[in-house]
């Protein structure tokens, strides 16, 4: 009993999860080499902790809009806390003179626009985006 409990237990918390990686996809500018990255690494991209891609270019992250639920289900997926969350933090880096965050785009289209005219961009984009001219990244654990 106590074993079907606990399996019970944890497919409940896996749902969330795995809903949140089928709401969204990571994309990258076409030339960048990248085409997997671990969850790790993608927050360092979006975050700013990692400025630079193996090839030497400039990280340029963009986010969707803080209230989008796309960038939230992101951001939980990713960063493992809520996009509100992640705003805050950015909030404090704005006051303490750490950084800025990420330029933010209404949509998945300004997304991509983005992304298209930055080879170091990084951001992500519904999954009923299309994504025909950039690269989809796959994101492992």
């Amino acid at each position: 009993m106590t074993r079907r409990l606990l399996s019970i237990v944890f497919a409940i918390l896996c749902i969330p999860a795995i809903v949140a990686a089928d709401t969204f996809r990571v994309i990258v500018n076409r030339d960048n080499p990248v085409t997997t990255l671990k969850k790790a690494q993608v927050s360092k991209l979006l975050l700013k902790t990692q400025t630079t891609w193996s090839n030497g270019n400039k990280v340029m992250p963009v986010d969707l809009r803080a209230t989008s639920k796309v960038r939230d289900a992101m951001s939980r997926s990713i960063h493992g806390r809520s996009a509100a969350v992640i705003k805050n933090w950015w909030n404090q880096q704005i006051f303490a003179g750490k950084g800025v965050p990420p330029p933010e785009r209404a949509t998945d289209a300004m997304v991509i626009a983005y992304v298209l005219s930055n080879p170091g961009a990084v951001g992500y984009v519904s999954t009923e985006a299309n994504t025909s001219d950039v690269k989809v990244v796959v994101v492992k654990e």
